[in-house]
């Protein structure tokens, strides 16, 4: 990369700046570094391979100037500029569809914490340094300033304005990447757990009840679907619900575990496909159909970010 950018004649308003060698080896600790080399009033993140909306830039700052100084970041959408390059491309892109157009606007709306995106993060200067930046530790940096700025008092909203990303087509570099941010949720989570009290304080009960979903509950969900599922099947075969000898319990019981598995898969699937009709993906079909593979493999990634975390937080 810095060969690259070595033989680029750049403009005059660009600085490139080398992060020296050191523990940890990790981009928060790169944004940490280049922070205070930093003018202006304003700061915005963007991955290498980003397309941002031409005007993004110039939309983020006039929303900053009649804003109260209380909103400390505006989070651009997200979505991907190859979503039909193979079938992990797809359900990548139903997933951002529905995070990015549907949920964050949704949680701005009524002034929840935002988990914020890697990218496309647009901050004032002032406030990023007053809060201490970025968490060079934690592999999902983003996250965890969201959920800081919202204790300190800070909103978070959401930008009309999209930033194309490259998905991740390859399986194994797609484990990876969210074994880490699955890791990234855990570590978030236990960090901010330290003193549950102050973070219900901080937060209050909507807020304190959001970040248990949106970080323990997004890891445990996905390590334990596999499991649960396993269980509904074996419930139904084992024990036939509707069997002669069948007990009311028994009915019961498979009647709630058929609800709750009709209505999980059945919600988030309505959602996937609403949100790709507003960015104006249609006849989905299959892919909204075989989500449920992809979040078996989402179970995958979160046993190989538990040993991650166990060996290499």
């Amino acid at each position: 990369m810095q060969r690259a950018l070595a033989a680029i004649r750049l403009p005059p308003q660009f600085d490139v700046i080398t992060v020296p060698s050191g523990k940890p080896q990790t981009k928060p600790r790169a944004l940490n570094y280049a922070l205070p080399f930093c003018r202006g009033d304003l700061l915005t993140i963007y991955d290498a391979e980003d397309i941002p909306d031409a005007g993004q830039l110039r939309a983020a700052a006039a929303a900053f100037a009649v804003a109260p100084r209380e909103l400390a970041c505006l989070q651009a959408e997200l979505n991907f500029y190859n979503p039909d390059e193979n079938w992990l491309a797809r359900q990548f892109t139903i997933e951002y569809a529905t995070l990015f157009g549907m949920v964050l606007p949704a949680l701005a709306h009524h002034r929840l914490p935002l988990l914020l995106g890697g990218t496309s993060n647009h901050f004032r200067i002032k406030v990023l340094r007053e809060v201490g930046g970025w968490d060079p530790h934690n592999v999902t940096e983003d996250a965890d300033l969201g959920l800081r700025l919202a204790r300190l008092g800070y909103d978070t909203a959401t930008l009309d304005s999209h930033t194309g990303e490259e998905a991740n087509v390859r399986l194994l570099n797609w484990m990876k990447q969210r074994g880490r941010w699955l890791k990234g949720f855990l570590a978030t989570w236990l960090v901010h757990m330290r003193e549950p009290r102050q973070l219900w304080r901080d937060l209050g009960p909507a807020g304190f009840w959001l970040v248990q979903a949106a970080t323990l509950g997004v890891f445990a969900s996905a390590l334990l679907h596999p499991v649960c599922l396993a269980g509904t099947v074996a419930l139904a075969v084992l024990t036939p619900p509707l069997g002669p000898d069948a007990s009311l319990l028994q009915i019961g019981l498979a009647g709630l575990n058929l609800l709750i598995l009709v209505a999980g898969y059945g919600t988030t699937m309505a959602a996937g496909a609403i949100a790709l009709r507003r960015r104006g993906l249609r006849n989905w079909i299959v892919p909204l159909m075989t989500m449920p593979i992809y979040w078996l493999l989402m179970s995958a990634a979160a046993w190989y970010a538990l040993w991650q975390f166990m060996t290499a937080p």
